[in-house]
């Protein structure tokens, strides 16, 4: 693959992706948050682009395709995330670059949809803690009865599962629990298998 330029490829995908953006708004197919800046996220999504490398340690702006890099870009926008505020990852896979939202960018988006979500807040569970939950007979609904873990218990080759807790502004709140295998499971659903840095 020739090399290619990498401010021509930025400059050229920019004004690309800010055109579709500006078409959709246009139409009234796409509404973005008040204090989202296209403009700002694509900026700040080049200069971590531009050092930015693949498996073979080339610049993405080099070994992937200008089309999977605008759509990727267009995705992050669509979505009213930014990268410099760690809310979308950029994996390149196979000559192509790929975009997921961050634990971050989930956040964002769950508090954008409803607004009575006033935090989430995510816990590991690693294999010596003492973790106990249960099911609301009235709800149906998981409760976390205990969770008590120590420092020598954190290890990343130890994580037996993980949970969010979704706290609402009304005072009410729900968990959401997953294995570790369920985890895996659902980073195998992407093309890198869960192999990727953002996994």
């Amino acid at each position: 693959m020739e090399t290619k330029d990498v401010a021509v490829v930025s400059k050229n995908i920019s004004e690309k992706v800010l055109a579709k953006v500006t078409e959709f708004q246009k139409n009234g197919a796409l509404t973005l948050p008040k204090d989202y800046s296209p403009e700002n996220a694509l900026k700040s999504a080049f200069l971590i682009l531009s050092e930015t490398k693949d498996s073979n340690k080339q610049l993405v702006l080099q070994s992937c395709s200008e089309a999977s890099i605008a759509n990727t870009l267009l995705d992050m926008v669509v979505r009213g995330l930014s990268p410099l505020k760690k809310q979308y990852y950029f994996i390149p896979y196979s000559g192509k670059l790929q975009g997921q939202p961050s634990y971050f960018g989930n956040i964002a988006t769950a508090k954008r949809v409803n607004p009575n979500v006033k935090e989430i807040v995510a816990n590991v569970i690693f294999n010596d803690d003492i973790f106990e939950y249960g099911i609301n007979t009235e709800t149906g609904k998981y409760s976390i009865k205990k969770h008590e873990t120590k420092l020598e218990n954190i290890d990343l080759d130890s994580i037996k599962g993980a949970y969010a807790i979704v706290l609402l502004n009304d005072g009410n709140s729900y968990p959401v629990i997953m294995t570790m295998k369920q985890i895996r499971r659902s980073w195998e659903m992407g093309q890198t298998k869960g192999q990727s840095q953002a996994h």
